[in-house]
């Protein structure tokens, strides 16, 4: 079967038949072009008769959608780390309504321009900041320094000083509260400034920081990839139409995120992500497509045929490929945390997105522009060669088990880093130095650790016993003699390493109601880290008089690990064996899914290591401009293994579709390996650097968290297009030989 196509002569791949030895005799398929199937059909029966009426629709729901989804992001939660059910949800459910003085998720730091907090002048501003903020709709609890009874800190050097409010509710209405404050704090900026922090505040900067980096990083990733594209197509109308699609799958993910914004809640984190994600698909798609309809242009096909071969081949192998990217995100479904729930609602959407407009939007926009692809040509085409992938792909057949063992290695040492890895919940140093709420965050670490600490809450519940009785106190003083806790607080008084410290007062009074009563245990170590979780588990094992249940941020991060933990296990199972079963279907062959997913595994597993190495251990942070916290985002992991292993199976569809058809067409399995590979590796490098692309730009997001992963996204791809798809993948099916294709009788496509 002797064809030459732009990518390379696959001829010149192959030995002459007489070197070759005699193979079994099997039936030969036809020829594409002569096929019929449903993407036959799809494209005779529905693109090329109503293609202007498909472009037409398409046009219409980019002006319409665009419009209607403008302001998504207004739409949209800035919370979603919270675990409905857990023991942890329902301490501040209580807290929240019960103990408003001690749920505090607003922060106002009045500094003063001039001398202290106790001169009349400042305190005049102090006394009209804490009334606005009283009369503000929805406040439950103020505490000021400046009221008759100061029940809020000052700092030691007297320059500063705090009002606290609770606003009750999700952190939507916390937000909402603070877009009604805001334009009130407008004082004598001669005599106090006034900056907001607390949870409210934090969420609210990320959900405004989160679109402003949308806009910057589509500024970016278009121009980029556009040239890109013109360098891999060479001419301006074939590198155009992936943008075109491109635009149509922003445009769609916005869309798609307010249409479900409307039924449910959708982090306000999903949209830079879940926008990546669809812009790069698209692009891959559409490139994938494109640059198989040339080849089948070239070879002599008419612009119909042309476009059902491509469709027969190329989108049957999009198919597979979104479907298995759907399938990888569907996942995160299992668990409890809205955040990790957003990106399957987004995800699985714009992954289908894509495939029907690489199916019906971009057939439709060939057939229409098709015949002029090659016009304006920015270099004069050559005779084509084969690609230097085939030759890389033989050189590591030559040598499989140096070639494996060496990749390995390297891998393992990328890989070696997670082994350390630490899992934290975010705060306020995933934002910029600059930002307001974090810079009152660190100003509260430093000058008033009683207030920016995240202490550990053990709620009595009401109807359990005395809240004033002797048994409290006993297990108030048996708490403060846990490691790692600095004071204990309740209404029997303030404790520290078993005794009592500090006499109950007007300040205790906030510790009961009824007959329930608060225990707030401070600790001496920070919340998020592995003290803190440990200092927890000691709490709810402590043994107590009555019924009591046990908070705080650091109990959520606890439940949090523990759920994911919990369903992690079903989730990388079913993720595997969705995996399995499209690649069986597709390949009928049972080696071939196999391989692919452990050759998964070990990308990720690399790919995690480095981002430990990078953003917990904090090397290169001054270059790209994050925090180290020691830990990273206990989401990210699942998140990150769901949407990488997804684009990962996109290249391995991409190169075994090619080499599964060198392989029905006759040729040898290795020869079939190199063959497919020269075809078709240049087109999955080309891929691979687009997406990788798209996912730097969108890494330019000044949230540590989205920067992490859009650089572990475009890490993973790079790793997986060439490490792993151009060495180790040859050198591990040169080993198998004929067994890569083998299936049992059942499997086998019936001709």
């Amino acid at each position: 079967m002797d064809r030459t196509t732009p990518e390379g002569d696959i001829a010149t791949l192959r030995p002459p038949p007489s070197s070759a030895p005699a193979a079994p005799q099997r039936a030969v398929r036809p020829p594409a072009a002569v096929r019929r199937d449903l993407y036959d059909t799809i494209c005779r029966r529905l693109v090329l008769p109503h293609r202007v009426g498909i472009l037409v629709l398409a046009a219409m729901f980019l002006l319409g959608g665009g419009w209607w989804a403008r302001d998504v992001a207004s739409h949209m939660s800035s919370g979603g780390f919270d675990m409905p059910g857990s023991a942890s949800a329902q301490v501040a459910s209580i807290v929240d309504a019960a103990y408003p003085a001690h749920d505090a998720n607003l922060v106002l730091l009045v500094s003063a321009r001039h001398g202290t907090v106790d001169d009349e002048a400042v305190a005049t501003q102090g006394r009209l900041v804490t009334a606005v903020v009283a009369e503000l709709p929805g406040v439950t609890h103020v505490a000021s320094y400046w009221k008759p009874a100061p029940d809020a800190p000052r700092s030691p050097d007297r320059r500063q000083a705090l009002v606290l409010a609770t606003v009750p509710g999700s952190d939507d209405d916390v937000t909402r509260a603070l877009d009604r404050l805001s334009p009130s704090l407008e004082f004598d900026r001669a005599t106090v400034s006034v900056a907001l922090g607390g949870p409210g505040q934090v969420y609210r900067e990320i959900a405004d920081r989160v679109e402003q980096d949308l806009r910057r990083a589509e500024l970016l990733a278009f121009p980029l990839t556009g040239l890109l594209l013109l360098i891999v197509f060479g001419t301006p109308m074939a590198a155009g139409l992936p943008l075109v699609m491109g635009s149509v799958s922003v445009v769609g993910t916005v869309v798609i995120l307010r249409a479900i914004s409307i039924l449910t809640d959708v982090s306000v984190y999903a949209l830079n992500l879940a926008t990546g994600l669809g812009l790069g698909l698209a692009i891959d798609y559409a490139l994938f497509m494109v640059a198989r309809f040339r080849r089948e242009r070239a070879s002599g096909l008419d612009l119909p045929d042309a476009l059902a071969a491509t469709m027969r081949t190329a989108g049957r192998s999009v198919t597979v490929s979104g479907l298995t990217v759907a399938t990888s995100l569907v996942v995160l479904l299992l668990f409890p945390l809205d955040f990790l729930k957003s990106f399957a609602y987004a995800g699985i959407a714009v992954a289908l997105l894509a495939v029907v407009n690489a199916l019906i939007v971009l057939p439709a926009l060939l057939a229409m522009v098709g015949p002029q692809l090659e016009r304006w040509p920015l270099r004069r085409r050559t005779d084509p060669r084969p690609s230097a992938w085939g030759a890389i792909a033989a050189a590591a057949m030559r040598h499989p088990v140096a070639v494996l063992a060496s990749c390995l290695a390297a891998l393992a040492l990328l890989a070696a880093p997670f082994l350390h890895v630490d899992l934290a919940l975010p705060d306020a140093r995933v934002l910029p130095q600059d930002a307001q709420s974090r810079t009152v965050q660190e100003t509260l670490d430093a000058r008033f650790p009683d207030v920016g600490a995240d202490p550990v809450r053990v709620v009595v519940p009401t109807g359990s016993f005395d809240a004033r009785s002797a048994p409290l106190a006993a297990y108030a003083s048996a708490l403060s003699r846990t490691p790692h806790v600095e004071r204990v607080d309740t209404v029997t008084g303030s404790y520290q390493h078993g005794r009592r410290v500090r006499d109950p007062g007007a300040w205790s009074a906030t510790h009961a109601v009824g007959t329930g009563a608060l225990v707030t245990v401070l600790p001496d170590v920070p919340s998020m880290s592995t003290e803190g979780e440990r200092l927890v588990v000691a709490v709810r094992a402590a043994p107590a008089p009555f019924p009591v249940r046990v908070g705080g941020r650091a109990a959520q991060l606890v439940d949090v690990k523990a759920a994911l933990a919990d369903r992690l296990p079903l989730a990388l199972g079913l993720v595997a064996a969705a995996t399995l079963v499209a690649m069986l279907l597709m390949f009928r062959a049972l080696l071939v899914p196999v391989k692919a997913v452990v050759l998964n595994v070990v990308s990720l597993s690399a790919t995690f290591g480095a981002m430990v190495w990078i953003f917990q251990d904090g090397h290169f942070s001054d270059v790209l401009g994050f925090t180290p916290t020691g830990a990273l985002d206990v989401t990210i992991p699942v998140l990150m293994f769901c949407m990488a292993f997804g684009l990962s199976m996109d290249y391995e569809v991409f190169l075994m579709s090619s080499m599964k058809e060198e392989y029905d067409a006759g040729a040898s399995p290795r020869d079939a390996v190199v063959a497919g590979l020269a075809r078709t590796g240049g087109q999955v490098t080309s891929l691979a650097a687009i997406i990788a692309t798209v996912f730097i730009c969108f890494a330019t997001s000044g949230i540590t968290f989205i920067k992490l992963m859009g650089i572990g996204l475009a890490l993973a791809v790079l790793l997986d297009a060439t490490l792993i798809r151009g060495l180790l993948a040859p050198a591990a099916m040169r080993l198998a030989g004929a067994a890569n294709w083998w299936a049992p009788r059942w499997l086998r496509r019936r001709e």
